[in-house]
């Protein structure tokens, strides 16, 4: 069909989400080894036109508010023509890996986020 298959979109969101904690010197395996992990509570997504093979894909992240136990993230993709194609967020909870218990987000990632 030439267009991009819709569940490609929750990746592409993923995507824009390490990338962007990555800019800010976090990782998801840094998350890991420190015993914390942020399995995925909520996605939506809003498709406004089809991304089509070989098109070029901005995605930007944007996070909503403070993380406590949760936090949400609210994205916009565009081509390269800067079209707007769609829209999501998605929200995360901040869980221990050994009890599988949800926990606040940790201190390094609120001060790497500006909320020291």
């Amino acid at each position: 069909m030439g267009i991009v298959y819709h569940g490609n979109y929750a990746q592409f969101f993923e995507l824009g989400r390490t990338e962007w904690l990555r800019s800010l010197g976090v990782t998801y395996k840094d998350m890991e080894i420190s015993g914390i992990m942020l399995p995925v509570i909520s996605l939506k997504c809003n498709f406004i036109k089809p991304a089509l093979y070989d098109d070029v894909l901005t995605i930007t992240t944007f996070l909503k508010k403070k993380p406590m136990v949760k936090i949400e993230f609210d994205y916009e993709i565009k081509n390269q023509e800067n079209e707007l194609i769609c829209t999501g967020n998605s929200v995360l909870a901040f869980m221990k890996m050994k009890t599988m218990k949800p926990t606040r987000c940790p201190d390094y990632l609120l001060k790497s986020l500006g909320f020291d």
